[in-house]
């Protein structure tokens, strides 16, 4: 592919998202390029939400401001962000059309829209209910209303209802529960309340021995697990939760986790999305399948991986060294294996972390070193607690500047994980 010198620079890199994804991205690019490269960010909003806080906000263990800041202002110096939405974006002449009219031409194009909530494809979801039995924790606000509800609700049954995979971060629903017992205890009326987890998986998590091990969690923590759930309608009024198959769960309180999709301008751009509106990419690479010039990164890609910010930060290596390959009429690396981190809370100022990729699933050991760790996998400890927090300031000050974080890997290592006969790690 020729390329083309737009404005006096060697290249147009147009990145659309400004989340997690576009971020990271547009900062390694620029660190690599400067001014040799015209790099624009296009986002509907300059509000960027640091989203592993939005589980905190309903349980008062983190303030709606503490993790809301400025798109604009996490971009590097020299990087152009375009407050606009996305009509749609045109393989064949590699130009993304904008709402206003306006068109941006690219010589590589990032889609880092994220994923979007498709409540409407429920019945009944966000109808009669909404904001009085029936919740969410996606958005800020939406995080807000639930934890003012949660401050009053002292009896009946809560429900947390997973619609469908995929989601962003699959381990979020559980860690809601988990946090919902410890808050409930810590405010002397758990035995007054029932917890139950409705999912359309036939386990608690999709990994066979992560999903054995958080099941075990559930019974402790008296917690009913509801699989095989394929949640048909909600009757907010009535508070019932229906099935396809007219299973009924009754509900004084429903936390939901929405269908996700991708962007609507996806769906509205010829042959780049799916069914669901995600961009399908070669799974090593991160290249569309729709145009080589285009590339997807974090929950807007389509990977057979969870749609997590570890995976965005693991796939940022490899996305930002390949869109340099192909500028340059490189051969692309297949170096993304699927690699995913995860810590999960699960209350009591304690958590577990599990690693894992496209052929390794979560399995005890030490992370991120063998051995020494310090960190253990699939077990409580209050030190994967710790992990958690202190990642909101790396998140900021490491991962969005487009910063290696020590120790840490792209890829991931099998070195220092194990799986006994009785699927127990030695460490534990």
């Amino acid at each position: 592919m020729a390329r083309r010198r737009i404005g006096g620079m060697s290249h147009r890199i147009v990145i659309v998202g400004g989340g997690t994804g576009g971020t990271l991205t547009a900062n390694r690019l620029h660190r690599v390029y400067g001014d040799e490269a015209e790099i624009v960010v296009v986002d509907r909003d300059d509000r960027h939400v640091y989203q592993p806080g939005l589980l905190f906000v309903p349980f008062g263990l983190e303030q709606p401001e503490g993790i809301v800041r400025s798109r604009r202002e996490q971009l590097h110096s020299g990087i152009e962000f375009r407050l606009a939405e996305v009509d749609r974006v045109e393989t064949a002449t590699s130009a993304v059309h904008l709402r206003d009219g306006s068109t941006l031409p690219y010589d590589a194009l990032v889609i880092a829209s994220g994923a979007s909530l498709l409540y409407e494809e429920t019945e009944g979801l966000r109808g009669p209910g909404w904001g009085e039995k029936v919740f969410s924790f996606y958005s800020v606000e939406d995080a807000v209303a639930l934890r003012d509800a949660l401050r009053s609700f002292e009896r009946g049954r809560l429900v947390v209802n997973l619609v469908d995979m995929p989601i962003k971060c699959p381990v979020a629903p559980l860690e809601f529960c988990f946090l919902a017992d410890w808050f409930l205890r810590e405010r002397g009326v758990r035995s007054e309340v029932e917890i139950t987890y409705a999912t359309p998986l036939d386990a608690a998590f999709t990994k066979p021995v992560a999903a054995s091990h958080l099941g075990g969690m559930f019974d402790q923590k008296e917690i009913a697990l509801e699989t095989e759930f394929a949640t048909g309608r909600v009757d907010g009024e009535a508070g019932r939760l229906l099935s396809w198959d007219e299973r009924e769960i009754p509900f004084d309180l429903l936390v939901t986790i929405p269908l996700h999709g991708g962007a609507p301008f996806v769906a509205d751009s010829p042959g780049l999305g799916d069914e669901l509106g995600f961009v399908p990419v070669d799974i090593h690479t991160l290249q569309s399948k729709a145009a080589a010039n285009v590339f997807a990164i974090g929950d807007a890609a389509s990977l057979p991986t969870s749609k997590a910010g570890s995976s965005t930060h693991f796939e940022g290596e490899t996305l930002t060294a390949n869109i340099q390959r192909f500028l340059a009429g490189e051969e692309l690396e297949g170096s993304y294996d699927g690699h995913v981190n995860c810590f999960i809370e699960s209350g009591f100022h304690k958590a577990l972390l599990i690693d894992f990729n496209y052929e390794v699933e979560p399995l005890p050991g030490r992370y991120p070193e063998p051995h020494v760790g310090p960190l253990p996998l699939l077990r409580e400890s209050r030190l994967n607690h710790l992990g958690k927090l202190a990642f909101q300031p790396l998140y900021w000050h490491m991962l969005l500047p487009g910063r290696d974080i020590p120790g840490v890997g792209a890829q991931m290592s099998t070195s220092g994980k194990h799986l006994t006969p009785s699927g127990r790690g030695d460490n534990e």
